[in-house]
């Protein structure tokens, strides 16, 4: 049974920032849209107050979440201990994609370290906090987060990022718009 929390305490922030991934789920509105689930790792997530979190957003294959975000806002970080005392912790809430041509922008990186392939970060208000067991969730142990993104990113240099996200990340997978080219 999961336990409801009024905010996301200093105790529950000092547990989130140690975990080593977090996972994203996002959904269309249309019942015939697809979910998605998306990992993330690195030092991509920060807490910005006791109801307010958000995570560097990295180029990649698609633009679910994204193109989800524009269309109703809907979002849940889940965060599990893969070592130490079993927990599952998830933000539900209300994210918002903040891309480059957006004022934010510039504050935002302020707060994340330097990556050539961030497309946006999303901001998420959170309006639920809840954590449950996390008995059947596996112990493993952390090697290292993988640097092929980062290296990626950088070789392919901003011009052809551009190019990438505007040939692949304009339109999710059920046609919703994503990014601009401007992204």
């Amino acid at each position: 049974m999961s336990k409801q929390r009024k905010t996301i305490d200093s105790e529950l922030a000092a547990w989130i920032n140690k975990q080593r991934v977090f996972f994203v789920a996002t959904a269309p509105l249309s019942p015939t849209g697809h979910i998605n689930a998306s990992p993330k790792g690195g030092e991509a997530f920060r807490m910005l107050g006791p109801l307010e979190v958000a995570y560097q957003d990295y180029t990649g294959s698609g633009a679910e979440t994204a193109a989800h975000l524009r269309e109703n806002g809907r979002i849940m970080i889940m965060f599990c201990a893969f070592d130490g005392p079993p927990k599952i912790v998830r933000l539900h809430g209300h994210g918002t994609v903040i891309t480059p041509s957006d004022d934010r922008f510039p504050e935002y990186s302020s707060r994340f370290p330097a990556n050539p392939g961030t497309r946006a970060f999303v901001h998420v208000a959170v309006h639920r906090v809840s954590d449950s067991c996390g008995y059947s969730v596996p112990l493993y142990d952390f090697r290292s987060h993988r640097d092929t993104l980062d290296r990626w990113a950088a070789n392919k240099g901003s011009e052809k990022l551009k190019s990438y996200r505007a040939a692949n990340n304009q339109n999710s997978i059920d046609g919703l718009p994503a990014f601009n080219s401007d992204a």
